[in-house]
């Protein structure tokens, strides 16, 4: 066990002799971070206003100068810096600044600051540890630069990269835009199964698996296609499945053996409809997740509007 994983767990003993235990069942914000970094964003300089607050995340920074300390903590929506004085929290103060490490997800309740600097902050009056992590940080600086390290531990990316989150959450945004857009014309999305005894609906090699009270031999989907063809030769006229594929072959940062794929299939409809379907859905789900029918990708400007 490391020497500083062995220290954590020691404030992880301290805490809950405390009364306060390293790990929370329950803490209610009353905002997120963007949403009081927006609504206050008018606060002067040097003032503060009161008004009752709670926000949760992780530590991301620490500053403790004597009487006085600086965190900084993140939520899901951005950051937002901790005002820390002695002179309010009393014997807590001590105990927050020696036993809160970065990396930490805790509480905080308080007023609002903003500091001669123009910080907008929370002056805490009380905190709650909700989870004390026993592992630091990667280094700002050169933690991440191994873009495998990246990929495989993923959390570690996003914890420390708004930019990934983002991706994240516009990737959410757009999968689900999918779906709205073809549920409100009408397509159904059906589930079709993963698990099938032969392969189709593309020409790829498929992982295999076996179903033991069976004792038959199965394969992970390649696709989607046949059964959604069923499905309209059953009667459905227009049917859809946004869900993963599995093809073992390969793999890369561009090439990933498990991926998501959409199928659309609509009756009495030619290549034509389902190129014009596709360009209207490709655009409008576009501007809805980007905010434009204009967006840059690797530098290209890349524009969506129809044709």
């Amino acid at each position: 066990m490391s020497e500083l994983r062995e220290t954590r767990l020691e404030k992880g003993k301290a805490l809950a002799e405390l009364g306060q235990g390293p790990y929370a069942l329950r803490f209610e914000p009353s905002h997120r971070t963007a949403e009081l970094q927006q609504a206050h964003a008018d606060l002067p300089n040097g003032e503060e206003r009161d008004v009752a607050v709670a926000v949760a995340g992780r530590v991301m920074t620490r500053r403790v100068m004597g009487k006085l300390a600086f965190f900084t903590l993140a939520d899901e929506t951005g950051p937002i810096q901790l005002f820390i004085e002695k002179a309010t929290l009393g014997d807590d103060f001590g105990h927050l600044t020696s036993l809160v490490d970065a990396g930490d997800l805790i509480g905080v309740s308080g007023s609002l600051r903003r500091t001669d600097r123009g910080e907008l902050s929370v002056k805490v009056q009380s905190w709650q540890m909700l989870s004390k992590s026993l592992q630091p940080l990667p280094d700002k600086w050169h933690g991440l630069a191994d873009v495998e390290k990246r990929y495989r531990q993923r959390y570690l990316d996003l914890i420390v990269s708004p930019d990934t989150r983002e991706t994240f959450r516009r990737r959410a945004l757009l999968v689900s835009g999918i779906r709205r857009w073809l549920d409100q014309r009408d397509f159904l999305e059906i589930e079709t199964p993963v698990l099938q005894s032969e392969p189709g609906g593309a020409d790829a090699r498929p992982f295999e698996t076996h179903h033991n009270t069976l004792d038959l031999p199965l394969t992970l989907r390649i696709a989607t296609e046949l059964h959604l063809k069923r499905l309209v030769v059953g009667g459905f006229e227009r049917v859809y499945e946004l869900g993963r594929i599995f093809r073992n072959e390969g793999v890369s940062t561009r090439h990933n053996p498990e991926f998501t794929t959409v199928e659309i299939y609509q009756a009495y409809s030619d290549y034509i409809g389902m190129r014009d379907l596709t360009e209207q859905m490709v655009s409008a789900v576009g501007e809805e997740g980007g905010g434009s029918t204009k967006i840059t990708y690797q530098g290209a400007e890349i524009d969506l509007t129809p044709p």
